[in-house]
């Protein structure tokens, strides 16, 4: 048997569904005995409709290798009313679109554009549940608009522009990446689908795999030099974040193996080819004439090139809130730059101390957080009002069902890019005068 053969037979190994089901039950997640008897009731209702390509590839999925990209099972074809298909829903089979059935509870998230909720689960080890839901918000949005922003307003605003390109590459490329290889998620049953919020993107690479090998490594390289601590530190980061996130995605029933491992091989083949550029793109969007146009252009073309990759699912809507936050958050730079309003620390004074903690201190990052993040959510919920309503009028898509509505590029696309480019922009220039203005910079 030749290498490849065996390198296909491990990779089939590793996407099979049964080994995150077993790791799920390993960790003390099972399914409720009523599920099993009314999915055993169900498969016998469905034997008529084995000839629906669908039904096949919901038979099959638990037990089939990967596939290659142009196979009919990898292939999600747009609803005739252009509304799309839940892509990793589609093809991994484990929901239907719309409302939840009565079989499934909520126990994490909702998805409020899909209607999906996670499954009715058994848990008998809480303590590794609340420590993997952890987890596996360090992928989601409530993290980022969090950490973010904290590390440009208390911490050292250099590493946390450059930690922002560095996520926005590799979320952009992992995002691209899994709309061209098209693998779904793993099949359930046997797995617990214990969050189904990105239940309608594809699976293949994991992008929370990505996102938590990428952000650790990205920020002890950039912290290491610059700031006087014990490198065991970085040492014991960066296992500990990955890992944790990792394995987060395997719990919670979103990602086999396979995916798992090749997102992170995926995220050091990137961080190898870009990190050394990381320097030279900041202190362009900081410095040069014309880096706001050529930011915005560029971001908001890679966009529109990730939306034709694919019919709609949810990771359309993420690709363009992650181009439209790095977008804003690089423009932002560049005006506060520009007025003198954010300045980095002279490199004579390299590396920094870290100062000692005070009450002042404390009592100044708690107002910046507090004040900062309420500023950054009403940014948010005016931009989300305005923009939906104004592109369904300019494209002439009725906006009376808004999930619907989102669902064309028209206006998904406008309204994440404006919406986070407000946000990001906010970050890193209103916000920060807001600070130099109340004397809390």
């Amino acid at each position: 048997m030749s290498l490849r053969q065996h390198l296909a037979q491990l990779a089939a190994c590793l996407q099979e569904p049964q080994k995150v089901a077993r790791f799920q039950r390993l960790c003390g997640v099972e399914a409720p005995p009523s599920r099993s008897a009314e999915r055993r009731e169900d498969e016998k209702a469905e034997a008529p409709l084995a000839g629906d390509p669908r039904r096949r590839g919901r038979q099959s999925g638990a037990t089939e290798g990967p596939q290659p990209p142009g196979s009919d099972r990898n292939q999600c074809s747009a609803k005739p009313d252009g509304s799309g298909a839940p892509n990793g829903v589609r093809n991994g089979l484990a929901a239907e679109l719309g409302p939840a059935s009565s079989r499934r509870a909520g126990s994490l998230r909702r998805n409020s554009l899909t209607g999906e909720e996670g499954e009715l689960a058994r848990v008998s080890n809480w303590p590794l549940y609340y420590l993997f839901c952890f987890g596996t918000e360090l992928g989601n949005e409530l993290f980022y608009i969090m950490f973010f922003p904290f590390w440009i307003w208390n911490l050292d605003a250099l590493v946390g522009r450059r930690l922002v390109i560095i996520w926005v590459l590799v979320m952009y490329l992992g995002q691209c990446t899994k709309d061209i290889i098209r693998w779904p998620r793993p099949s359930s049953p046997p797995v617990v689908k214990l969050e189904v919020f990105y239940n309608s993107e594809y699976s293949m690479p994991s992008t929370h795999a990505m996102s938590g090998t990428a952000i650790p490594i990205s920020m002890v390289l950039l912290t290491y030099g610059r700031w006087q601590y014990p490198p065991v530190y970085g040492l014991i980061l960066i296992p500990c974040w990955c890992s944790l996130v990792c394995l987060s995605r395997i719990y919670m029933g979103m990602h086999s193996i396979l995916d798992i491992i090749a997102g992170f091989l995926y995220t050091i083949l990137i961080l190898a080819v870009f990190y050394p550029l990381v320097d030279l793109i900041d202190n362009f969007n900081q410095t040069h004439k014309y880096a706001p146009l050529i930011i915005i252009g560029l971001h908001l073309a890679l966009g529109i090139f990730s939306f034709t990759l694919d019919t709609w699912s949810t990771s359309r809507g993420d690709t363009a809130e992650i181009l439209g936050s790095g977008a804003g958050i690089a423009c932002g730079s560049h005006v506060a730059h520009s007025v003198g309003l954010l300045l980095d620390p002279s490199l004579e004074i390299l590396p920094l101390a870290r100062p000692p903690i005070t009450v002042t201190l404390f009592g100044k990052a708690i107002l910046r957080i507090l004040i900062g993040m309420i500023f950054v959510l009403i940014i948010r919920d005016i931009m989300k009002k305005i923009t939906i309503p104004l592109a369904c009028k300019i494209f002439n898509i009725p906006c009376d069902d808004i999930r619907k509505a989102r669902q064309h590029m028209e206006v998904e696309l406008p309204y994440r890019y404006i919406t986070y480019g407000m946000v990001g922009f906010s970050i890193t220039f209103l916000v920060p005068y807001i600070f130099f203005f109340i004397g809390i910079s």
